[in-house]
């Protein structure tokens, strides 16, 4: 599954409001500002902030 282009443009991380990209292969849409990664759920991006995941941090399974 993948986020649609337009979609994407206008995403914006919900901690520091800059850009996201998508990881396809994890389904999260990626914060390099925050180190934050935020799940993507059948398509629908969960951007809350308690839903996010440290980059650091191992991704759960």
């Amino acid at each position: 599954m993948t986020i649609d282009a337009w979609l994407l443009e206008r995403l914006v991380c919900p901690a520091t409001r800059t850009p996201l990209h998508y990881d396809a292969e994890r389904q999260e849409l990626v914060s390099e500002a925050a180190g934050m990664a935020y799940p993507v759920h059948d398509g629908v991006p969960v951007l809350l902030v308690e839903a996010g995941r440290r980059l650091d941090a191992p991704t759960p399974t």
